[in-house]
């Protein structure tokens, strides 16, 4: 029940009378002579339509002078008569007289309709001026008589009610714990409206004080408020009325000794970054959401950083600036380094500056070194193992291994950098490390598959025709190279999918026009007697090359295949293959920049998938031509004459008819007669060029296809139990017993939906078992949510209802 409510009740009992022995009130006064309830007469008059308020003529309001509250109560509701009776009054004629007219028009009418008596406000009158009915003014004469008819709301001591005696006191009050000072008082009077909506249970256990009622009166929530005043300034102040602000002021005045009228809001800005005392839970609250507070950081940057080198100088943008830009020179210094040597500048930046990735910098997106740093140290961690050793399934099997996540660190660190001044450092470090790594182990198995040792891609001698399985589309992916297809993996396990994954080796050369064909499963039809410079097989049956796509689609459609569009579903029961996926056109066009674009390519190829999967295909099989090479600021140039060849690719050429030379020369996959020439290592026949393919390397050949069904699920761990669950604002803390490797945490108002989720991002559980999250949306503080530990599967391991920043 609201205090309102409560109010209401207290008033109306004024007139509890016994009637065997008492005639009912004609009405209930309620003197108020300190006017301290005034403010709220309207709201009450909107809950109470038997509320009257002694005051100046106002019908429509229910506010009169005392003759017109007695033709009220008197059932005189005719505009015309009451209005005369008031000017009767106002021109001094007999009061008695002018009561008389009451009376009898109250007899001629039917009173007003009302399960209560009336109630008659009088703010500005007390209970004593009505009793001294001699000395009574005029104006309230009308209504002297009306204490021996009605009955009167006072106190037990025949005092008027006050807003502190109602709160305060057992005897017909709410018996509830206030502070009795002058401020509280204060506080109390000007926080009316706000407190009447109060739920009473809520205040049961509460002491109010000043600080109370000037957080009401603000707003209820003084952090937040002072927060938004210090991002908009004097907008926010001239949003408020002056009680709001008055109160706003003095909480800040009373929780952090801070005047914003006095002190300014450049002083609260340094307050805010020093963080010191009760500042840091404003800190802490800034930190939860600072995309709310957008102008912050700039008034934050106004202010001076303390000189103190001993001093905590983190909570100014200036002392993040000056960590990225030695981080960035140090970056940069990286390039004059032996390899080795740089591997362990960028482990030790990566050591400096990871604390960085949690600051409230980071979450605005002004720390992107920061970020990229973890993913360059990583970099540097995986090249310190060499692949350039054993046999090219012994190389691709230490690849599988760890290999592959030195070309994932390297997208991931471009990623992370969006200006040309961060991406020319991340680029330097990137080409430290990584490019010699790469070189080494292409150029090994280069030499494996030249010294004779078979290629694990040459085509079967039987070319037999695929497996005609009813109910599976296949899905191909220009350029989904091996790292992309184990986050395409993750991502389609993390939406309830069955995967299995297979490994297969690219057609040579490592470029669309030989390996689209040959996953295609008309792959049997086609051949490749003499080699174009196109890399194009043809049919078998007509001689036709395949160049252009429609041939393939033709022949596709001739053997029973449908072939569908980029939005189109097919027929399940059939057999089908369609294309999707933008990720070779994307790296010719986009160079290094491609790495920013691939969550959104990889999210549409999953999307693509579910939709087969939802419209009825029982698999989706997902196949890839060739992988590539990216490294920022271009591969080494290998030059070869172009009197040799007839078509210069970025890593492989068509050496014409009868030319000598001494490149190395791969068969081709169509036709093991046919050679071209390999750019050696990781070099490439065209200059400046950042993104490209048609060699022999791990990155372009060895690939990931994946088999996808509709219903994974994996075991949860019977052992995992959520042992703790605790909030500190907006950021859930949660601790697991139980083996927490490749275990993630996620908050989701439905459990099984990851759609749901309401966390900023899905966070991997530490070693020591916890993890935190943060929720995105300030609004769902209160609303119901539940904790769910995923597995690496994607699916429900443990979880656990809460309310979000209980």
């Amino acid at each position: 029940m609201r205090i309102l409510d409560r109010l209401i009740v207290a008033i109306r009992s004024a007139a509890v009378h016994n009637p065997d022995v008492q005639a009912a009130p004609a009405c209930i006064l309620w003197p108020d002579g300190d006017r301290q309830w005034e403010s709220v007469a309207p709201r009450l008059q909107n809950e109470m339509p038997e509320l009257l308020q002694l005051g100046e003529y106002s019908p429509e309001n229910r506010t009169g002078p005392a003759i017109w509250l007695r033709c009220a109560i008197a059932g005189s509701v005719d505009a015309a008569s009451s209005r005369a009776v008031v000017d009767a009054a106002s021109s001094r004629v007999d009061v008695d007289a002018a009561s008389s007219r009451v009376h009898d028009a109250g007899k001629r009418q039917d009173a007003a309709s009302t399960d209560h008596p009336p109630i008659l406000y009088l703010p500005g009158v007390s209970r004593q001026d009505l009793r001294a009915v001699g000395s009574c003014p005029e104006r309230l004469k009308p209504l002297a008589e009306l204490q021996y008819r009605g009955a009167i709301w006072t106190q037990g001591s025949a005092k008027d009610w006050t807003i502190l005696a109602f709160l305060k006191s057992n005897q017909g009050g709410l018996g509830l714990d206030v502070a009795q000072d002058r401020e509280t008082k204060h506080a109390m009077q000007l926080a009316l409206y706000a407190v009447l909506e109060e739920e009473l249970d809520r205040l049961q256990d509460k002491h109010l004080d000043k600080d109370y009622f000037n957080t009401l009166l603000a707003g209820g929530d003084p952090i937040r408020d002072l927060l938004l005043w210090l991002d908009q300034g004097e907008a926010f102040k001239a949003a408020r009325d002056e009680n709001a602000w008055r109160g706003f002021v003095q909480v800040c005045k009373s929780q952090l000794g801070f005047d914003p009228d006095q002190d300014g809001s450049l002083k609260g800005a340094a307050n805010l970054a020093e963080r010191k005392g009760p500042w840091q839970a404003v800190w802490d609250r800034f930190c939860e959401a600072p995309q709310r507070y957008a102008t912050l950081p700039a008034l934050i940057d106004r202010t001076q950083p303390p000189r103190d080198l001993f001093t905590d100088r983190s909570g100014w943008p200036k002392w993040n600036r000056e960590a990225e830009r030695d981080l960035r020179r140090q970056l940069l210094e990286v390039a004059e380094l032996p390899a080795h040597e740089a591997r362990g500048q960028l482990c030790e930046a990566e050591q400096r500056h990871a604390e960085r990735r949690d600051t409230v910098w980071a979450e605005l997106g002004k720390a992107p070194l920061a970020h990229a740093v973890e993913h360059l140290a990583g970099l540097a961690r995986t090249t310190g193992q060499s692949l350039a050793a054993g046999s090219p399934q012994e190389m691709a099997a230490a690849y599988q291994a760890g290999g592959w996540q030195a070309d994932r660190a390297v997208l991931a660190a471009l990623a992370a950098v969006g200006r040309s001044e961060d991406a020319t450092a991340v680029t330097a470090a990137i080409r430290a490390v990584y490019l010699p790594w790469l070189d080494e182990a292409a150029r090994h198995l280069q030499e494996q598959v030249t010294a004779g040792i078979d290629y694990p891609g040459d085509p079967a001698a039987d070319r037999s025709p695929p497996k005609q399985t009813a109910g599976q589309c296949l899905v191909f992916v220009d350029g989904l190279r091996f790292d992309l297809g184990k986050r395409l993996e993750r991502m389609l396990a993390e939406k309830g999918c069955a995967v299995e994954s297979q490994i297969r080796w690219a057609a040579l050369p490592s470029v669309t026009a030989t390996g689209k064909p040959a996953v295609a499963p008309i792959a049997h039809l086609l051949k490749g007697d003499q080699m174009s410079v196109d890399f194009e097989p043809m049919v078998t049956e007509t001689g036709q090359s395949l160049r252009g796509g429609y041939p393939l689609a033709k022949l596709l459609k001739e053997h029973g295949w449908q072939v569908l569009g980029r939005s189109e579903c097919g027929d399940p029961a059939g057999r089908a293959w369609t294309e999707t996926g933008e990720i070779d056109r994307e790296g010719h066009e986009r160079g290094w920049r491609l790495a920013a674009q691939l969550d959104r390519i990889l999210d549409d190829i999953c999307e693509r998938v579910l939709q087969l999967l939802d419209a009825g295909w029982s698999t989706v099989r997902v196949v890839s031509d060739h992988g590539w090479l990216l490294v920022p600021g271009g591969l080494p140039k290998s030059e070869l004459a172009s009197a040799l060849s007839e078509n210069k690719w970025g890593r492989c050429a068509v050496i014409k008819p009868g030319a000598k030379t001494k490149e190395t020369m791969v068969p081709w996959y169509w036709n093991g007669h046919q050679y071209f020439a390999l750019a050696p290592g990781s070099r490439c026949y065209r200059a400046g060029i950042e993104y490209t393919h048609g060699g022999l390397s791990l990155q372009e050949c060895l690939l990931r296809s994946l088999t996808v069904g509709k219903s994974g699920s994996s075991a949860a761990t019977s052992s995992l139990t959520i042992q703790e669950v605790s909030w500190q604002g907006l950021r859930c803390k949660v601790a697991i017993t139980g083996d927490p490797s490749g275990l993630r945490l996620d908050l989701r108002t439905h459990a099984g939906n990851p759609t749901t989720s309401v966390a900023r991002s899905v966070r991997p559980l530490k070693q020591d078992g916890t993890a935190s999250v943060v929720v995105a949306d300030e609004e769902l503080t209160g609303h119901e949510a539940t904790i769910v530990i995923l597995d690496q599967d994607g699916s429900l391991a443990a979880q656990v209802s809460t309310t979000i920043g209980a």
